[in-house]
């Protein structure tokens, strides 16, 4: 088994993780600064999500995947809310266009060539 984890810190962030430890275990050595880092100068933690996995590769693509989230869609995760979740990707893909709807400020071929 494996899981993905997501903490709140003493300073109100967020902080998401994977283990393949039993998560208890896991946040109680991110509670006594075993893993120094993001978590060892924002004790006490507390565990506030978790899901389970049965590959660990799956666990850390999540991981990665919400890591990437803003806060209140995290705040979403952690409370089940997945039409808000949802309602928030939308939002996010509105106000990021992708790299196929962003124009080039000229094509390739029209660069400068120096020298020939």
């Amino acid at each position: 088994m494996a899981y993905v984890y997501m903490l709140r810190c003493a300073d109100n962030s967020y902080y998401v993780g994977s283990t393949r430890a039993d998560l208890e275990t896991r946040v109680g050595a991110h509670n006594i600064g075993y893993y120094g880092g993001y978590t060892a100068s924002r004790r006490p933690v507390t565990l506030v999500w978790a899901q389970e996995f049965q590959l660990i590769t799956d666990a850390i693509a999540a991981e990665r995947q919400i890591k990437g989230w803003r806060r209140d869609k995290k705040e979403a995760l952690i409370g089940h809310d997945f039409d808000r979740i949802k309602r928030l990707a939308s939002r996010s893909k509105k106000l990021r266009p992708s790299s196929f709807e962003t124009h080039a400020a000229r094509a390739p071929q029209d660069e400068d060539r120096k020298g020939e």
